[in-house]
């Protein structure tokens, strides 16, 4: 397992853009919509992590609901694993909770998988399968 990002809930990507490129001294990837989680998502690389910023493409999404209450910041961090599946399933089998019982899509073309933050101390933590 290695850790793979931190992502960020903001309102706009284009409006956060910019202070983080600034700050981090690195420009990010293209905005890119995953349809599936209502999401439009834009990645910095920072050595050999990265921050994902989240901005709600749907007023439903948990990324909108998430900034109704919360405001913008931290949402989740990520760690790579060989099988997003099999990560769910020794989580599940410990008898903590989860989001996904099985991969879904994500973006960058990847599977990953939620574990409800419940299982790790109040903190939402994805799993996403390396390549």
């Amino acid at each position: 397992m290695e850790f793979d990002h931190v992502g960020i809930a903001v309102r706009s990507i284009v409006a956060s853009l910019p202070k983080w490129e600034l700050a981090l001294g690195v420009r990010a990837s293209a905005p890119e919509e995953v349809a599936a989680q209502h999401v439009r998502v834009a990645f910095l690389e920072v050595g050999p992590t990265h921050l994902e910023l989240l901005e709600p493409t749907d007023p439903s999404s948990t990324i909108s609901r998430f900034l109704e209450t919360r405001g913008e910041g931290m949402h989740h961090i990520a760690f790579g694993v060989p099988s997003v599946s099999q990560q769910l399933a020794e989580i599940a089998q410990r008898g903590d909770r989860l989001i996904d019982r099985v991969g879904r899509p994500g973006a960058r073309g990847r599977t990953v998988g939620f574990a409800h933050p419940s299982a790790f101390g109040g903190v939402l933590v994805e799993f996403v399968e390396r390549r």
